[in-house]
Order: structure tokens, then C-alpha cells, then sequence
């Protein structure tokens, strides 16, 4: 049995991580400083018991000192995320709480015997594409603003200006232009290479869009699963930038959460950077139709031609390394929406936060318009 802190093990991600410790066997402590919106009820109910709380934050190094004595394993899971206009927020909580923490770790006589980061696909800036016309794989760098103002949603080869096709990412190569991308990847740079520097075994996680029960239903700005689902719920569309025919990589928490465990006990992924993904791309307008069908509403969105700068056209993961480890995704799109649909119609006063934000989000430049103005009425069948 271990003794294992969970950063942020109220949220998404974290309390399923705590959830699965727990059911292995593992003492389980918890630090998370239930921050608002997404915790705007404040401590949910999921959280177990058995499990130590300690309200706090990880930007304090005193919460850190108290959160670390006589822990084994540390699954780092708090983290500021999404589209906020608070663009330091990033960078302090993600990359100087992380430093934080591995500052912490040198200084203790008992040490961890291994931390797991979460990290995210945003590091990558654009996917990976392959171009047919010059028979070659591309990284190319994120579009520039002049194209998207121009409505030029799509990816051309930087080398023959031919299209090309999305595939797979893989873990080799990163571009992180927005606040939030730069700050993960500072996160993951802090964690592999002080970690080793200071002999903290250490592994990062990039996870894809992460969804399941327990995102919250409060925050606007990340968790795009109840962002379009507490706008269905309330009759109105979901809002959507370019046309919706971008692609992610949607991938089920608890998959994610199963990740998390399995690194943390395997030697070989010490100071190794993995995926977390189903190598599977599913457009924003198909993930919508799902939902939509699930609550029985009407698949209709709102497609201004707006565009949110330094967000990706198409990307989803290369899970090979991590799959070499024997971990795969077990939970198909379909079903894990299903188990989310369930679980948010059994919430009490589901409320549409986005309106607000949206504006917030315009005035301060992270959502922008093109010049290609459209309403859709309804998705393509």
C-alpha cells in the first residue's frame, strides 16, 4: 500500500484518480483549493471519505509542505486551463506551482518515489499532417491571425502550399504558442529536467480533451463537453468558432485516470514524456450531433465565423508509446458520453454560464471575428 497525493483531486481528472487509488488499496490526500467557477458550490460531494482533504493551493509553498509529508506518490493534477482571459493565472499556477513543488521535494528528508504531471496536447500548437503532393510528413506551425481573419480554416503544406491530411501526433515535436500551451509546456520542462536534476523520479502526461462526470458545469471557459451541454439543457445552441469541422481527440476521464496509475509503477517511464489519447479524431460538429441526440434536443449551433487565436485546426494523439506500456483506451466516444449525459441530467439547476464569458472573452481579444460571417441553422446530417 502507498500513501499518494492527488493535487486537484476534486476535479475532472483528480478524483478519479483518488477513486482508483483508493479501490487498489492506496492512502489517498488530497490538495485542491476548490477555486471558482469550477468548484462554485465549493467541495463536491464526490469526494470520498477516506480520502484527507486539505483545502490549499499550489502556489503556497506551506501547503505544499504539509501535502508531501510521508507521500510516496504525487499524481500532479491542479492546474489553470481552457481560454481565460487571466493570462498570468497560467503561468502561476501551472508552471511556479510546479516548481514549487519540485523545490519542496529536494528539501525533504523522505522523498516521493515518483510524480506524474499533467501535461497537455496543447504543447503541440498545430497536429501532425502528412502532404500527398511532396510525400512527406508536416509539423506545421499554427496559422497566423491573417489567415483565420480571412475565414482560410484549413492546414496547407508549408513547403508546396498543397492541402494536406491530419495524422496522428506524435510526442516528437511542440510549438506552444497560446498562454495556456506555453505554460504546460513550461510545467512538463520544470518536471522532466529538475526532476532529474535532482534525482525526483518523474513522468508527463499529455492528455487530449479529457471528459466525464464531474466536469464541471460552472466553468465556462474549459471543459468543452459541459460547456455545449449546459447550452443544450437550456435550449439554446452551442456556440461554434470556424466551422466546426476541426477535429480533437476526445478521451474518457477514467482512461485518463488509468493512465496515471500505470506510469506511476513502471520504472521504464521514468523521465518520459507520453500521449494520453484514443488516436481518434471526432469533428466538433459530430461531437455535438452525439450530445444532442443523448438529450433529445435539436442539433442546432450558432457558427459566427468567430475564432479563438493560437487554437489548433486538427490534432489527435499517437498513443503507440504509451500503449507499448500496456495501457488502452477501453471506453468508446459513444459510451462515455452516455455515462456523461446521465450523470449531468441527475444535477440539480443546470445553468448556461458561456453568454457572460463569451463577451468577456471578445473584449479581450481571445475569441475574434473572420471575415467568413455565417449562421448555421442546423448540422450537416
Amino acid at each position: 500500500m502507498a500513501k499518494a497525493l492527488v493535487t486537484g483531486g476534486a476535479g475532472l481528472i483528480g478524483s478519479h484518480i483518488v477513486d482508483q487509488l483508493l479501490a487498489r488499496g492506496d492512502e489517498v490526500r488530497i490538495l485542491d483549493n476548490l477555486s471558482r467557477p469550477t468548484h462554485l458550490l465549493g467541495k463536491p460531494d464526490w469526494v470520498p471519505a477516506q480520502a484527507e482533504f486539505i483545502l490549499g493551493d499550489v502556489r503556497n509553498r506551506r501547503d505544499w509542505e504539509r501535502a508531501l509529508e510521508g507521500v510516496d506518490l504525487v499524481f500532479h493534477q491542479a492546474a489553470a486551463g481552457g481560454f481565460m482571459p487571466e493570462v498570468a493565472t497560467y503561468f502561476h499556477t501551472n508552471a511556479v506551482g510546479t516548481a514549487l513543488l519540485f523545490e519542496v521535494i529536494r528539501d525533504m528528508p523522505h522523498r516521493p518515489r515518483k510524480v506524474v504531471v499533467a501535461s497537455s496536447q496543447a504543447v503541440y500548437g498545430e497536429g501532425k499532417y502528412f502532404c500527398d503532393a511532396c510525400q512527406a510528413p508536416r509539423y506545421p506551425a499554427p496559422r497566423l491571425d491573417d489567415q483565420l481573419v480571412e475565414g482560410r480554416w484549413e492546414m496547407a503544406c508549408p513547403v508546396c502550399r498543397n492541402a494536406m491530411r491530419p495524422i496522428p501526433t506524435d510526442e516528437a515535436r511542440v510549438d506552444p504558442r497560446t498562454p495556456y500551451a506555453m505554460s504546460k509546456y513550461a510545467q512538463e520542462m520544470i518536471a522532466i529536467h529538475v526532476g532529474r536534476a535532482f534525482g525526483i523520479p518523474t513522468v508527463a502526461l499529455r492528455y487530449s480533451v479529457t471528459y466525464g462526470p464531474r466536469q464541471s458545469i460552472f466553468n465556462p471557459y474549459t471543459g468543452v463537453c459541459s460547456i455545449f451541454s449546459t447550452r443544450l439543457l437550456n435550449d439554446l445552441p452551442p456556440v461554434v468558432y470556424e466551422d466546426g469541422q476541426q477535429t480533437r481527440d476526445f478521451i474518457y476521464v477514467e482512461d485518463v485516470a488509468r493512465a496515471n496509475l500505470l506510469v506511476a509503477d513502471r520504472d521504464e517511464a521514468t523521465y518520459q514524456v507520453y500521449n494520453v489519447g484514443t488516436g481518434r479524431p471526432t469533428s466538433v460538429l459530430r461531437f455535438i450531433q452525439l450530445l444532442a441526440d443523448l438529450y433529445g434536443k435539436p442539433a442546432t449551433t450558432i457558427r459566427r465565423g468567430e475564432f479563438r487565436p493560437g487554437e489548433v485546426r486538427h490534432l489527435f494523439a499517437d498513443n503507440s508509446r504509451i500503449r507499448a506500456l500496456g495501457w488502452a483506451p477501453t471506453v468508446p466516444l459513444e459510451e462515455g458520453l452516455r455515462r456523461y449525459a446521465d450523470w449531468i441530467t441527475r444535477q440539480k439547476d443546470i445553468r448556461e454560464y458561456f453568454s457572460e464569458a463569451e463577451a468577456l472573452m471578445k473584449r479581450t481579444q481571445v475569441v475574434r471575428q473572420s471575415r467568413a460571417s455565417a449562421w448555421a441553422p442546423a448540422l450537416p446530417a
